[in-house]
């Protein structure tokens, strides 16, 4: 099968196309014959090798997977044993957690639990949609579940227009929130039609010198400090973080001194129910996924270098599926 490998740390250029053996799925496995995969900032993260937790979990010198790719849509190709409730053919779309499952989605063929955050795509959607959709829902999901978000409240979104931050805006608007959108100028028509009450365009206006207060302050790119968005937190709320480590040296001080300000910066739950509840979301109409460029996979490269930009809409999708079709084997033993 035909992948996007890398062997060590770098810029994007470090990825190459190669041809691997394809997997067979073990117990509780299916084998996904994939139609388009996400690229996203985990990707990116990991790649880079540049964060010291990474080369901890991934490899201090040189990365133990070699294929990228968390997000996934396809088709189930084989069965391993003890699998219920998929069949070959099925559609499906999920999102792979990285510790437990690795990557390996940047590939004609991956790997995943039956049990895990895989579901059947639904059918108002397309393959490309249901690759882009899941990480950033998901992220955004855990985090809201974190905080507890409630109608009524009111929720600033940091990076509205990104992937976590489009599946925030979405999600609390769901919820019955008040939201308030920040991005850019060319974003901010985009970002009310996903929901948001009101916008921000952060190169003319800094919402911290507002004096405005917002339940739960929500970082969807990674770019705040907690220091410089307390101020504008109501008694008791929270600030999302999504910046790795470095919000959390203020947590040991948060409560005792910020007011019951508090600082979180959950896991994203890659479950079975959290993919199940997107599902429903997706076929009712309520969420809707979206994607700003799709690349074939030998492009993965170029994809990558426009993800670094940090300016993508929503999400960026490789189109993996190659024109040789194969006929599912059906069940194959461990």
């Amino acid at each position: 099968m035909r992948a996007i490998v890398y062997d060590r740390y770098g810029p994007p250029e470090v990825l190459r196309s190669e041809e691997l053996d394809r997997p067979a799925p073990s117990s509780g496995e299916v084998l996904v014959r994939v139609r388009a995969a996400s690229v996203n900032r985990s990707d990116c993260a990991w790649r880079a090798g540049d964060h010291p937790l990474i080369r901890v979990l991934g490899g201090v010198r040189r990365p133990k997977r070699h294929v990228l790719g968390n997000e996934l849509a396809g088709e189930v190709f084989a069965l391993g044993p003890d699998v219920d409730g998929f069949a070959t053919g099925d559609a499906v779309f999920g999102v792979k957690a990285y510790l437990s499952e690795g990557f390996g989605a940047h590939a004609e063929y991956v790997l995943a639990r039956a049990a895990g955050a895989l579901a059947h795509k639904p059918v108002n959607i397309t393959f490309e949609e249901a690759a882009g959709v899941g990480d950033g829902a998901l992220n955004a999901m855990t985090s809201l579940e974190r905080v507890g978000l409630r109608s009524g409240q009111r929720i600033l979104v940091y990076g509205a227009s990104g992937s976590i931050g489009t599946a925030a805006v979405q999600l609390a608007r769901d919820a019955g929130a008040h939201v308030t959108g920040v991005c850019g100028p060319n974003h901010l028509e985009f970002v009310r039609s996903l929901g948001a009450d009101q916008v921000i365009d952060y190169m003319r206006d800094d919402f911290t010198d507002r004096r405005e207060r917002w339940h739960v302050i929500f970082d969807a790119v990674g770019k705040l400090a907690f220091r410089k968005v307390r101020g504008s937190l109501a008694a008791g709320g929270y600030f999302i973080a999504t910046d790795g480590m470095s919000n959390f040296v203020t947590l040991p001080l948060v409560t005792r001194w910020a007011g019951g300000r508090r600082v979180v910066a959950p896991i994203p739950r890659y479950s079975k129910e959290n993919i199940l509840r997107l599902k429903e979301l997706l076929e009712s109409g309520r969420y809707r996924p979206v994607i700003d460029r799709v690349y074939p996979l030998d492009q993965v490269v170029e994809a990558t270098r426009y993800v670094e930009t940090h300016h993508k809409t929503g999400n960026v999708v490789l189109a993996v599926a190659s024109d040789q079709v194969h006929e599912p084997p059906g069940y194959l033993p461990s």
